[in-house]
């Protein structure tokens, strides 16, 4: 089959998928608009507020090499690339299989991870909207607190976000396949998101960490999740070509591993469902 005919195969079922996933996070107008105006006021209030009472009022003084203003880009950036990575849901997936929901997509034109991948794509998306509402709201507000990058490196940086909500995507859709042999997957999901969250920069950056741990962690996706995509944006692009290697090497892993865990759990599994 050539490209043309694959593009219109599946445009109209992703299409289709990322409209329901839309209507679906627009049902509810009010509970949508608060998530929408929530990470401006999250981070206004409460990530400012910690690392200026951390400064002690000394915005020039230096926290290891960053001033106030700097860690108050870097955090600023770190929560923008976090809206758009940490959107996935593998409870959903694993409830699915408990459930014996997933009969349909062995029926359907239409596999299991594609409706996820559609519908994960519809709400990074929509995340994307509400990082720069956030973005502009900042800007706004502290336009000369916090430092913005030109068009390429905004580009750069969001192709890196890109990637690791890919690789994240990925790792969601495997913790949640594991329902094929738990009961219960969140227990996983809350573990590989605090360690994302340790490991990616997200809480301090990685430079603060041994230079041991940050040689290891950078043949690891999770600096691109967090740490590299916030100071590319911040005009650092050390590491970057590498990251991008990195990044595609786990993204097909875990493509190629997910593919394998759904066909040897697709032997365990009954459709009995509760």
């Amino acid at each position: 089959m050539n490209p043309k005919a694959l593009w219109s195969l599946y445009l109209p079922k992703w299409g289709a998928t990322m409209q329901v996933a839309w209507s679906n996070l627009l049902v509810y107008r009010l509970n949508f608009l608060l998530s929408a105006i929530a990470p401006l006021v999250v981070f206004l209030v409460v990530k400012l507020s910690l690392w200026y009472r951390v400064y002690e009022g000394a915005p020039s003084a230096l926290v290891g090499g960053f001033t106030f203003s700097q860690m108050a880009t870097y955090h600023l950036w770190v929560f923008l690339t976090s809206l758009l990575v940490f959107n996935g849901n593998a409870t959903k997936i694993s409830e699915d299989i408990r459930m014996g929901k997933i009969t349909s997509y062995l029926i359907y034109p239409f596999s299991l991870w594609e409706f996820h991948g559609a519908t994960f794509l519809a709400r990074t998306l929509v995340q994307l909207g509400i990082a720069a509402t956030t973005l502009t709201g900042v800007w706004a507000f502290l336009s000369g607190q916090v430092h913005f990058p030109e068009p390429h490196t905004l580009a750069l940086g969001l192709l890196l976000t890109l990637m690791a909500a890919g690789f994240w995507f990925w790792a969601n859709y495997l913790v949640g396949l594991i329902g094929f042999w738990m009961e219960e997957t969140w227990t996983l999901m809350v573990m590989l998101q605090i360690l994302a969250y340790f490991l990616s920069g997200s809480l301090i950056p990685l430079s603060f960490y041994p230079p041991w741990l940050q040689g290891l962690l950078n043949y690891t996706p999770f600096p691109a999740i967090a740490y590299l995509p916030a100071r590319v944006l911040m005009g650092e692009s050390a590491g970057v070509i590498q990251a991008l290697w990195v990044l595609g090497f786990w993204n097909l892993g875990a493509a190629l591993l997910a593919q394998l865990v759904w066909k040897k759990g697709l032997r365990l599994y009954t459709a009995a469902g509760m």
